[in-house]
């Protein structure tokens, strides 16, 4: 078993209303590695990283990724923080990756620097998503079957670009 689709991109590119979209217009089962991870720690990922640290976060997301590539056989929603790892970034080498591309000015108005999202928050978060955006970028494209920028797009559209991308 394999996940159909795995989405991946920066906060606030869409990535879990996509791929459940996709997963609802494919006839395939949705999953969140998120999800996972709030299932297994008990507690929210701002919680996580409040009282564990982004390395033990970090380390839980591997895990957690590696297992739901396995188990998985739909769309498959990555956190936006993923990619960092190179374990994580070699194990999706096997399988169709969207890159689900947002860039600074609409990822900060989507995400609305939301205090949910642990990397936003802070003393300047816009400066925060610029820095997180370039660091990521490369990672994200170097993982990619298929990139759509979804600035200007309703979710619906992304969802008809993936499909007709992945098509191709």
């Amino acid at each position: 078993m394999s996940p159909k689709f795995v989405v991946v991109g920066p906060p606030g590119a869409g990535k879990t209303t996509i791929s459940e979209m996709l997963a609802a217009r494919l006839g395939l089962p949705f999953r969140d590695v998120d999800a996972d991870i709030v299932a297994l720690a008990g507690k929210p990922i701002s919680d996580i990283f409040t009282d564990d640290g982004e390395p033990v976060f970090r380390a839980m997301e591997e895990e957690a990724v590696a297992k739901a590539l396995v188990e998985h056989e739909g769309v498959l929603a990555l956190g936006g923080g993923a990619v960092l790892s190179a374990t994580t970034r070699e194990r999706l080498r096997e399988h169709t990756v969207v890159f689900l591309n947002v860039g600074m000015a609409e990822g900060v108005r989507r995400t609305g620097l939301s205090s949910a999202r642990p990397l936003l928050s802070g003393v300047n978060p816009r400066a925060t998503f610029k820095a997180l955006l370039d660091a990521r970028l490369p990672l994200y494209r170097e993982v990619a079957t298929i990139e759509v920028a979804t600035d200007a797009l309703e979710p619906e559209q992304v969802t008809d670009a993936v499909i007709k991308g992945v098509g191709e």
